[in-house]
């Protein structure tokens, strides 16, 4: 009987959190999307620098990897 109490409680209680992040996950993914986009961009860049950097390895057939 206790354990029912301590789920009406629970549900008392965290159904507004639940709400509240249901309502506030869209706006905060909105808002880090420029973050998200920015870090595949600096990926790109490093990959290409590393490219850049292995050419001259991979024209003189060095060791490849799988």
């Amino acid at each position: 009987m206790a354990s029912f109490f301590l789920w009406c409680v629970l549900l008392v209680l965290c159904w507004p959190l639940a709400l509240l992040a249901l309502v506030l996950y869209p706006i905060i993914w909105l808002l880090l999307l420029p973050f998200r986009l920015i870090g595949i961009a600096v990926t790109g860049v490093f990959e290409l620098l590393r490219a850049i950097i292995m050419l001259p390895a991979r024209v003189l057939g060095g060791p490849s990897r799988a």
